[in-house]
């Protein structure tokens, strides 16, 4: 909390926090007439729901005592949204504003005793929470004075002789440098030290323990041409230090980190193998494209030597904590490389950031889109990676922190290191997963790690272009054609981007008279990304299966204010700016919200969906929305009272995310939290659903281990799915709609084994996952029976045989016994079951008594095998609770089972397999009963017998299953 004085002296203790909905009332009560003087009549939900950044501050009775609400364009609708910037520059003396670095003040209310204390709280608030703004600016009519709230703050900007400004209005700015003003940047000293350490020990005592007491003035006394330490300088006093290294251990990095998009942090080089080694043509063609790589860095080499701290600007939004070095190999060895280009390779795709951005023929199968650790069956494609010859172009960061007060001016020391370093275009640094991502590196791109890499850091990676601040947005024009033909060239989809700009530069409109709109980034003078969007024409649909309303108020958004992302791409070395991208993709295109589907994952490497998108590496900064519980209605009994078709509409299901003017300015937390789930369960996926929805945080490191992958990717329809009953928590729809494949890593293997103390997880063929949280979710199995081995001929009974019939079977699984766990097993069981057992004579045994040996026998008839070839044996019960509980559903299985001449062994335990022979395959099964034992010749055995008795919690559960049930006999019985 912050005190704030009034002008009689008296103090309020106030919590600056976001606008939220229930403070509108508190808002509008202290609106006064000079409100509407200073601002015109605003209504206040709607400014809010409008506003890219609303600032409260409340006192302790959580009272609201002001307000300030701030968006990207110019109040009192003095100019079009779209063209404020050139309006300004024409009529005003100061030229230095930008979309940038610039917001308007729409919005200031306080509390007449406190408005001075507020407004300088409320201004102060800004400028940290939006390192890039340097200027706030406010049109109010010429007749009225601002008084001593903003008056004190606020300076009227002159305009230029000449001016076309309409005289009713004055121009008011606010600057950042008397609030919070940029460091000065200098080379560390020793008598720093005493400056430096409080701030060390608040962080980290790590440091002190392992180093000792004077290891910081140690590190400062030892600077040389490859070591410097520079500190940030507030009044005099040393507030942050960041130590940076020319040595960089860049094989370590090569052989853990995906560095193709920023060509292994080396400069280009005539002997570079940037791809397998493949026939003579195709070898040809990567001489040519290793030629072109090293043209491209050559012209970002040029630029680099023409940047001019002019086009620089440090006050870049970031934040700092100590990055504690582990061994001086890891630390040294983080680095990465990219360039201002716009021609790359395949791997260095414009839009490649994660691998949820990759282009779907570079994932392992369809298991794997989203960010973090490749699938374990990417160890063949990973095997190969990329030789660089070039000389090293990264220097790294090997110790940072920064006092908290001074946090967002983070980046203020870039622009000095990188002067240390004129050879180097890179800074990296690297993080340990469970060090929350602090401001600083919240402008670095992360770079994904490789399956294979157990280093157990995170490394990210900033480029000397990044600190330009001349990004700007545009509408794309017919002369920058060619640019994006360089920049998207080696993307998937790339065609399709084209054709959307093509359509864009003709007509403005797609055939069906859809809007379309075409926007560039540039940066001096060269493309740097685009995207395109279209009007969102199903917006009823949207509205009425998803949540979307959990973001916006519908009521206050204009139909043609929705607008649909097709496509983004920006090269990585912005990918900072991809926020802003979409700021100004909004106040061009007078869209309020965006909407970007996710279609299902393809089949056989085709999408489901022709008109499925282009990945975009925008999807890190939307929130995925949740999908509604859709109501079925009976359409033709309600005739015209049903829902329009808009809204009952049968389509493809996709996963829907969103953005909209209020989350632009509202930060995003990554966790890098590595989080290994064991078990495509309903709990595992329920577990992974909660996570990737959380609207303000973005797992990077979620990673699945299941031995068939994510559920519900057979096709939809298949017989195989009736053997095991339907639990009703997930269907293949559900995954549609959650889009798992996006946000999570897939494992596809059996876990074998969990090292504690080193942390990872042991699956199939010794293949080794790290985790740092590890969730074991493993779901109800079936096991395969053990034998009790007596022989029948001894006329046994089960009371003689019970104690050993709980032993695990370890013995050889007969290829012709099927233990159901999931849809794959079931899948397999089909598939044998068509190619070999249903033309052909001979038995099935189906050993259980679950709910789910029910439904195998209905679907073995359903597969047209006779009810008498099917044998259901079931052991005895471990409790008197049945599986249905309920005896009129028994008595009506029974029957439908006795019609069908499905034969039935009640309180049967199996003794031998083939008379206790060889048990591969299975030509006969022996079992012994309460009375006499009995023989059964079978082709197939399938054995759903669990240790755990079904017993209902609920009567909701009670009536799915009853509902299944009766699906079950009305099949049979048919």
């Amino acid at each position: 909390m912050t005190a704030i004085k009034s002008a009689r002296g008296n103090t309020e203790m106030v919590t600056t926090r976001r606008t939220e909905s229930h403070d509108v009332s508190g808002i509008i009560s202290l609106m006064r007439y000079f409100t509407e003087q200073t601002f015109g009549r605003i209504n206040v939900i709607y400014l809010l729901e409008k506003a890219n950044l609303a600032v409260t501050l409340s006192n302790e009775k959580n009272e609201v005592i002001a307000h300030a609400a701030f968006l990207d364009y110019p109040n009192w609708n003095i100019v079009d949204q779209a063209d404020w910037e050139s309006f300004l520059h024409e009529n005003y003396s100061n030229e230095k504003c930008t979309p940038l670095n610039t917001l308007f003040m729409h919005l200031f209310v306080a509390n007449e005793e406190y408005v001075v204390g507020c407004a300088q709280e409320i201004i102060r608030t800004v400028f940290n929470a939006v390192p890039a703004v340097h200027f706030i600016l406010l049109f109010i009519p010429s007749h009225v004075d601002l008084g001593p709230g903003l008056g004190t703050f606020f300076e009227q900007m002159m305009s230029v002789p000449g001016s076309i400004i309409d005289v009713d209005f004055t121009l008011y700015v606010c600057h950042r440098h008397q609030h919070c003003p940029q460091l000065y940047i200098r080379k560390a000293r020793v008598e720093d030290h005493d400056d430096l350490m409080p701030i060390f020990m608040h962080q980290n005592e790590i440091l002190r323990e392992t180093y000792g007491d004077y290891f910081l003035a140690e590190l400062i006394e030892a600077q040389d041409e490859e070591n410097h330490a520079a500190v940030c300088e507030d009044d005099g006093m040393a507030v942050g230090l960041m130590s940076v290294c020319a040595e960089v251990n860049i094989q370590l990095l090569h052989d853990c980190f995906d560095l193709g998009p920023f060509h292994g942090l080396c400069k280009p080089h005539p002997d570079d193998i940037l791809k397998p080694p493949q026939e003579p043509s195709i070898q040809a063609d990567e001489e040519k494209s290793s030629q072109t790589s090293q043209e491209a860095e050559s012209v970002l080499s040029q630029n680099s030597d023409h940047i001019s701290s002019q086009d620089m600007d440090i006050q870049l939004d970031t934040k700092t904590e100590d990055v504690l070095p582990q061994a001086a190999d890891d630390v040294t060895s983080q680095s990465t490389t990219g360039s201002l280009q716009n021609n790359v390779s395949e791997k260095e795709g414009v839009n490649t950031v994660s691998s949820a951005e990759l282009p779907i023929d570079d994932l392992i199968g369809t298991d794997l889109k989203a960010a973090g650790t490749p699938s374990l069956e990417a160890d063949e494609r990973d095997s190969f990676h990329p030789v660089y010859r070039g000389a090293v172009t990264a220097f790294c960061i090997q110790l940072f922190c920064i006092d908290e007060k001074h946090e967002t001016r983070s980046l203020d020391f870039l622009q000095y290191v990188f002067n240390l370093f004129p050879d180097k275009d890179f800074c990296i640094i690297t993080v340990p997963h469970l060090v929350p991502e602090f401001l600083l590196i919240q402008n670095f791109v992360r770079v994904d790690p490789f399956s294979n890499s157990t280093l157990d850091h995170e490394l990210y990676v900033f480029h000397r272009a990044g600190l330009l601040t001349s990004f700007k947005v545009r509408a794309a024009t017919t002369s920058d054609t060619p640019a994006v033909e360089m920049l998207i060239k080696t993307l998937d989809f790339n065609e399709s981007i084209l054709d959307d700009l093509k359509v864009f530069l003709q007509a403005r409109r797609d055939p069906d008279g859809t809007p379309v709109q075409a926007f560039v980034a540039e940066v001096l003078g060269q493309i740097v990304g685009i995207s395109v969007v279209k009007n969102e024409m199903d917006i009823e649909y949207i509205r009425s299966h998803y949540n979307i309303e959990d973001f916006i108020y519908f009521s206050h958004h204009q139909r043609e204010e929705h607008g649909h992302l097709y496509h983004f791409a920006l090269n990585p070395i912005f990918h900072h700016y991809t926020k802003h991208f979409l700021k100004e993709i909004l106040r061009l295109s007078y869209k309020s919200c965006l909407y970007y589907p996710i279609y299902p994952q393809p089949v056989e490497g085709k999408f489901q969906n022709p008109y499925a998108h282009s990945l975009t590496s925008a999807l890190h900064y939307m929130v995925p929305v949740r999908p509604r519980r859709q109501i079925v209605y009976p359409l033709e009994k309600l005739g015209i009272n049903a829902p329009s078709k808009q809204v009952s509409k049968d389509q493809l299901s996709y996963a829907l995310n969103h953005t909209n003017r209020k989350l632009m300015l509202e930060p995003k937390v990554s966790v890098n939290a590595r989080i290994v789930v064991v078990g495509a369960s309903n709990v595992g996926i329920s577990f992974l659903e909660t996570l990737i929805f959380c609207p303000h945080l973005k797992f990077n490191n979620l990673t699945l281990i299941s031995t068939h992958g994510l559920p519900g990717q057979n096709p939809p329809g298949s017989k195989h799915r009736g053997f095991l009953i339907d639990s009703h928590c997930f269907n293949d729809k559900d995954y549609a709609l959650m889009s798992l494949c996006s946000w999570v890593n897939v494992v596809v293997g059996k876990m074998t084994g969990i090292d504690r103390a080193a942390k990872h997880v042991v699956v199939s063929k010794g293949k080794k996952v790290p985790y740092d949280h590890l969730v074991l979710c493993t779901g109800q199995q079936y096991q395969v029976p053990c034998p009790t081995g007596v022989e029948i001929s001894k006329l046994l009974t089960n009371r003689e045989v019970i104690n050993g019939c709980k032993q695990r079977y370890t013995g050889v699984v007969p290829t012709n016994l099927f233990n159901f766990s999931d849809d794959e097993d079931c899948l397999r069981a089909e598939q044998w079951l068509k190619e070999n057992f249903i033309n052909s004579r001979g038995n099935v045994i189906v050993y259980g008594n679950t709910i789910d040996s029910y439904s195998t026998a209905q679907t073995l008839l359903a597969l047209g095998i006779h009810g008498s070839r099917i044998h259901l044996v079931q052991p005895p019960l471990s409790s008197n609770v049945t599986c249905l509980n309920n005896n009129a559903i028994e008595n009506a299985v029974k029957e439908a089972l006795l019609k069908n001449d499905v034969c039935v062994y009640y309180d049967s335990i199996l003794a031998q397999w083939n008379e206790g022979d060889h048990p591969d395959p299975i030509t006969c099964a022996s079992f012994t009963t309460k009375t006499r034992p009995f023989k059964l010749q079978c082709s197939e055995v399938f054995f759903l017998e669990v240790i755990i008795t079904c017993i209902f919690q609920s009567q909701e559960s009670l009536h799915a299953w009853m509902y299944k049930l009766h699906s079950l006999i009305m099949g049979w019985k048919s």
